[in-house]
Formats: C-alpha cells, structure tokens, sequence
C-alpha cells in the first residue's frame, strides 16, 4: 500500500469518526424532547437511556477514529466550563 492510498484510508476514517461524534451531538437532544412525548412513563425511561448509550458509545468509537487529541478539543468546545474562556 503506498503513501496516497494510506492517507485516503486515514481522511475515510476521519470523516466516519467525525460523523461518529456529530451523530453522538445529535442524539443528546433526545432525552431533552422525550419528557414531552406521549409515552408511557417506563417508556420514556427506555428511550432516555438507550439514547444516553447510543450518545456515549458513538461518541467513543468516533474518538478512536479520530484520535484523542481531536476528541479531546472536541469535548471541550461542549463543556460549558470553557464557554467564557478568553482563547490566547
């Protein structure tokens, strides 16, 4: 395998591990909207959970295709701890 063919490979993974970690941005708005649902309380409780999950482990796989230094910027940018930090 020569060197352009690595760094395809490499930008390929990039991109499905940073849809990954998109994807587990946009699952977090779930728990949020389904306390307003007409769902059953036990209901609502199976669906928050398996979205929690569903975000934690998307998460995770998309940091070990991007690598911890990216995922590791990309957490910060949502902790709401560093919102209000001058950068410099």
């Amino acid at each position: 395998m020569d060197k352009k063919a690595k760094e395809v490979t490499k930008s390929r993974y990039y991109k499905i591990g940073m849809a990954f970690l998109i994807i587990s941005l946009l699952t977090w708005i779930i728990p949020v909207i389904t306390p307003f649902m007409p769902f059953s309380a036990a209901g609502k409780a199976g669906v928050i959970t398996g979205a929690i999950v569903f975000a934690e482990v998307m998460f995770w796989v998309g940091a070990l295709l991007v690598g911890k230094e990216v995922a590791a910027k990309y957490k910060s940018y949502l902790n709401p701890k560093n919102w209000r930090k001058e950068k410099g």
